[in-house]
């Protein structure tokens, strides 16, 4: 299976899949948004950045898989698959356990160099609260949801990065020689 993996990460085909992946979910979210009228909160916009790192790495992989570009596409990966499961859990404990004492911020903090919710505020504009838990589905909530995925982005970028120490194995064609 390690073989397969390092085989599938040295291909545009996997690394498309995992952007396609993230390109769905981001999708999804701006469809409870816009069509459900879900209002995002500033952990659900959080979370929605760590889903654009996972993309990013998808694309960045897809570029160039072959060369050591790889590898940043792997790191990027890892990264956001770690904050987002960081971030879905902490949003997650608000929901489960609110608190007038635990609350998220008003809106999201972004670095002056890169103020997304100025460029694109449909997008990155919040404005629900982090412990009001809107949608639910087999009575898991939307963080918990995003736990999973999180999660799965992380086991299999793990199970990438060990498999990049297993090199594929090399076909040997033999004739037959009469």
């Amino acid at each position: 299976m390690l073989r397969y993996l390092n085989k599938c990460s040295t291909g545009r085909g996997a690394w498309l899949l995992l952007a396609l992946t993230a390109f769905a979910l981001e999708m999804v979210a701006l469809w409870f948004q816009h069509v459900m009228l879900l209002k995002p909160c500033v952990m659900c916009i959080y979370e929605r950045c760590a889903l654009f790192g996972v993309m990013g790495a998808g694309l960045a992989g897809a570029i160039a898989p072959k060369t050591p570009l790889r590898y940043a596409a792997l790191v990027i990966w890892l990264y956001s698959a770690w904050e987002g499961l960081r971030l879905s859990y902490e949003h997650t404990m608000i929901q489960l356990h609110p608190s007038p004492f635990v609350t998220c911020d008003f809106a999201a903090r972004f670095p002056s160099w890169l103020p997304l919710d100025k460029w694109l505020p449909s997008v990155f504009v919040a404005s629900g609260d982090c412990a009001e838990r809107v949608w639910s589905f087999l009575t898991l909530g939307m963080p918990e949801w995003l736990m999973v995925i999180f999660a799965a982005y992380l086991l299999v970028a793990l199970l990438v990065l060990i498999a990049q120490a297993f090199k594929p194995k090399r076909q040997e064609h033999f004739s037959n020689v009469a």
